[in-house]
């Protein structure tokens, strides 16, 4: 064979049809709630008495349960962080959060009337949200918004992966921690929802990119509990991931998160 070999032998510049971009999962029935009955449920919880307030110390992780029913409130406390939520159903550890379904029957970011949903084969609502003081936030000039469900949780393999260095020390393992408490194990830590974590994909090149969360003091959200939940969450040792992972972030970039949780009476 004369002349160079098989590898871009013919090539010529190809162009491609443009096509219309079409919803793979447009609006189903069952992604869909009745805003009536959710803002409902989260008045009579707010009404009704509240069953558990905690907060979670910066760069840790800590657990709580709910019953259906249940309204949590997450809020930025003090300085501006985000938080690594982990749900798994109460009786069955089984059924946990599914990340990429949630992404595909809603969005790329969760606001208020999306639903977290759960794995494989089961496939339910796990959590509704209600309200969210940076909903109007939306999607800013860079494609960048709020809470995503994109994202994994930082953890220590990656980081070595960037760094070539060990360390002890991410959302990962703040939620292994946690859930070695209740007798679970690091296997049964999965993807996340990412709370007041600003992301986008760049417009360039697709690459995941984060910003300086816009949230601060007093910034919440609000979710009710469609099944009898576990939740796990961590404070990220990144704090309002402005610094990219593998570099060094300051202490004081980092926080505590708030949470309660609110239960409707039988009076209300």
């Amino acid at each position: 064979m004369s002349g160079g070999g098989w590898c871009g032998r013919g090539d010529r510049p190809r162009t491609f049809p443009k096509r219309k971009p079409v919803i793979c999962y447009d609006s189903p029935a069952a992604a869909s709630v009745s805003h009536a009955l959710y803002d409902d449920l989260r008045h009579r919880a707010l009404l009704g008495e509240t069953i558990l307030k905690l907060e979670v110390p910066k760069k840790s992780a800590r657990t709580w349960e709910m019953k259906k029913g249940d309204l949590c409130r997450i809020t930025v406390t003090q300085g501006s962080q985000v938080g690594d939520v982990n749900f798994w159903n109460l009786q069955n550890r089984n059924e946990r959060f599914y990340s990429g379904k949630t992404r595909q029957l809603h969005s790329t970011h969760l606001t208020v009337y999306d639903r977290l949903w759960s794995c494989l084969p089961y496939l339910r609502p796990m959590a509704t949200v209600v309200a969210d003081s940076l909903k109007k936030y939306g999607i800013d000039e860079d494609g960048a918004s709020i809470h995503d469900v994109i994202g994994t949780r930082c953890d220590d393999y990656t980081y070595k992966l960037i760094t070539g260095k060990d360390r002890s020390g991410s959302c990962h393992t703040y939620l292994t921690e946690a859930v070695k408490k209740l007798g679970m194990s690091e296997t049964d830590v999965h993807d996340v929802w990412n709370i007041f974590m600003c992301t986008g994909f760049s417009k360039d090149t697709h690459k995941y990119f984060v910003k300086a969360s816009p949230a601060v003091k007093g910034d919440y959200i609000e979710f009710i509990a469609d099944m009898d939940l576990l939740v796990a969450m961590s404070t990220c040792p990144q704090g309002d991931v402005s610094i990219p992972v593998g570099q060094e972030v300051p202490d004081d970039k980092c926080h505590p998160l708030g949470v309660e949780v609110f239960r409707a009476s039988d009076e209300n």
